[in-house]
């Protein structure tokens, strides 16, 4: 009998901060199962993406970070509100750099075929490539749904499931705002369709709908899942893992230091957070604990002072300095909260944009932590440490919702099902695609 032929798959992401350690965790898994795995992402991420198994391709036309650095981070979320940052991001990147991101996978393919190609949802140029050529490929997100799916609230608006009529009619106008700053990168998506001999689509997120499955690297407890999932989401729980640069760690306290310890860790790109670190060194000052702060490369440490019960590093691998915490400090980002309640910590979440606003809200309603504007003063964030800290509730609610996020990331059948599909037969070439229908404010997977 000839021996099976190694599944080959081709992963093409970006260096969007949170999301490399935990894809690569993923291409760890099917190279050490016997699968030919390819990445292309940022120059970045090479070294990163070839211990773990992989063969690397960077981005040529699309963009490509070459250094981590506040001064390559994408200004684009750097604004008031998370729809204002959508809107940019789908103007300048998910719409503005369809056709190099397009480009560059359609010459990947031709030199090499793929059984199937995972992206994220941000990359329409890589999943109308794909839709072009009749390549089957799916969605991989380290995080919530960007796009909109039926009974879940608008992506950035961190907005908790509506319990009355009036809060049912401001989710339909927010939604429908969310909608529009979508589309801002609609035309610029529909000229690179065009030049693939694809027809336009009416909303950006309906290319979405030539993924053969989308999978949500989140939990269903975490999220507001609907009771009745669209046909081809799947809930694989959150992907967890520290990035290689965090190093490693050693506590620089006595290791008989009786003080509670808590880890505050913001975003690792720049989110002009350097103000809100201060306020809570300042906050903690004053209470009974040590509060390690890691800077992840967004921050300078001489932008801080520091109180007498603070030590700031410019990195620590979060999950191993959880196994000794108590309490998180964090803006909100997915992997952060993941992580603290993998260990069942509470967490004060300060939001900054993008999606931290809708995963402070589900730490919230959970019990499992406060929450905080990030204009919050110094005793405002003092009082809610004092709570966390004191009330036994946050942390009898974090270990319930870690519990149940524990149990979906011990039953994820993400590898199987990706080799699964990888396995099954390729699609039909499908040029000149009709337009999908979609109502306004429909979301883009209620016909899949």
């Amino acid at each position: 009998m000839t021996p099976a032929q190694p599944l080959n798959f081709l992963f093409a992401t970006m260096d969007g901060g949170g999301n490399v350690a935990p894809t690569l965790a993923v291409v760890a898994a099917l190279a050490a199962r016997g699968s030919r795995v390819r990445v292309m992402s940022d120059a970045v991420n090479r070294q990163d993406a070839e211990d773990a198994g992989a063969d690397f391709t960077a981005w040529t036309r699309g963009p490509s970070r070459t250094v981590r650095s506040r001064e390559t981070d994408a200004p684009d979320w750097m604004v008031p509100t998370a729809l204002e940052g959508l809107q940019l991001v789908s103007e300048h990147f998910m719409g503005g750099a369809a056709a190099p991101y397009a480009e560059d996978l359609t010459e990947a393919l031709d030199e090499e075929p793929a059984d199937l190609v995972v992206t994220l949802d941000m990359l329409m140029g890589v999943m109308a490539a794909c839709e072009a050529r009749g390549q089957p490929f799916g969605l991989l997100n380290t995080y919530i749904s960007t796009f909109p799916m039926p009974g879940v609230p608008p992506f950035g608006a961190g907005l908790a499931p509506p319990t009355t009529d009036e809060e049912r009619a401001r989710h339909e106008v927010i939604a429908l705002q969310t909608q529009a700053a979508l589309d801002a990168g609609l035309g610029v998506l529909n000229i690179a369709r065009a030049n693939l001999g694809l027809a336009p689509l009416p909303h950006l997120a309906d290319q979405a709908r030539a993924a053969r499955r989308l999978w949500l690297g989140t939990a269903r407890a975490f999220d507001f899942a609907p009771a009745v999932l669209p046909e081809r989401v799947r809930y694989v729980g959150p992907l967890i893992a520290d990035p290689k640069w965090a190093g490693s760690w050693t506590s620089p306290w006595a290791a008989d230091d009786p003080r509670p310890l808590v880890l505050v860790g913001f975003s690792t790109s720049f989110q002009n957070h350097a103000g809100v670190l201060q306020r809570v060194i300042d906050a903690a000052a004053g209470l009974p604990v040590r509060l390690l702060v890691t800077l992840g490369g967004s921050i300078e440490p001489h932008e801080l002072t520091p109180a007498a019960n603070t030590a700031i590093v410019a990195s620590a691998p979060h999950t191993q300095v959880m196994a000794e915490a108590a309490l998180v400090v964090t803006h909100g980002g997915h992997g952060t909260v993941m992580a603290a309640l993998m260990s069942r910590l509470p967490m004060l979440v300060i939001p900054h944009g993008r999606d931290q606003g809708d995963n402070a809200v589900r730490v919230t309603e959970r019990g499992a932590g406060l929450s905080l504007a990030p204009s919050a003063s110094t005793d405002e964030i003092h009082a809610a440490l004092e709570r966390l800290l004191g009330e036994p509730r946050f942390q009898a609610s974090a270990r319930r919702l870690g519990d149940a996020v524990a149990a979906e990331v011990h039953g994820s059948t993400l590898i199987d099902e990706l080799e699964a599909l990888a396995r099954s037969a390729p699609e039909p070439p499908r040029r000149h695609r009709p337009a999908l229908d979609s109502a306004a404010g429909a979301g883009p997977f209620t016909a899949l």
